[in-house]
């Protein structure tokens, strides 16, 4: 019930103006073609430091919000994640996906808080709409091998695992890496 509440507040949201947002959210920045030169560096980087600043880089671009107010709710939620007001950040993020229904983070962040309180099913629609709209989202698709993973779909989590390997060999995640699960499919 609490969730049909919850979906029947924020399906609705889009149709009224959200405090301190705008009536449209502007399209995302398009950072494609950055995207694709620092994966391109990050299958070709030699040390952890290398892949660790690449990573950061990918980072900075997936979180440019499409504008200042998109941003401030973007980093009002990430900062109330940061101490564990699950329920505050997760709040922040569906204004965030409400206003700008096209920015993948806004999905990626809520499924991060999903992933964090072990609700795995609403965490991978999250991640799957993530994906969607950033198919070069390299987090999300390790978040989706995780949540797979905690789900106990471990073959399905570790071929996730694997896309998301072939795009960031230094993913932090790599240790969980188990190839034998996937048998001839790697």
């Amino acid at each position: 019930m609490k969730h049909l509440i919850h979906a029947l507040i924020f399906g609705l949201l889009p149709l009224a103006p959200l405090p301190g947002l705008a009536s449209t959210c502007p399209p995302a920045p398009d950072h494609g073609a950055q995207m694709q030169g620092l994966i391109a560096q990050l299958q070709q980087a030699e040390t952890q430091l290398d892949g660790q600043r690449l990573s950061d880089a990918l980072w900075a671009l997936w979180a440019d919000a499409p504008d200042e107010a998109a941003q401030a709710v973007l980093d009002a939620g990430m900062s109330k994640r940061t101490v564990y007001d699950y329920a505050g950040a997760l709040a922040e993020f569906d204004r965030l996906v409400a206003y700008c229904p096209d920015y993948a983070e806004g999905y990626n962040q809520r499924a991060f808080i999903h992933y964090l309180r072990g609700d795995y099913a609403p965490a991978l629609v999250q991640l799957d709409a993530a994906l969607e709209r950033q198919p070069l989202h390299i987090a999300a698709l390790a978040g989706k091998a995780l949540t797979l993973i905690a789900m106990g779909r471990d073959r399905e989590g570790q071929m996730v695992l694997a896309q998301a390997l072939k795009l960031n060999p230094w993913l932090p995640e790599r240790g969980l890496f188990r190839p034998e699960l996937l048998g001839e499919e790697l």
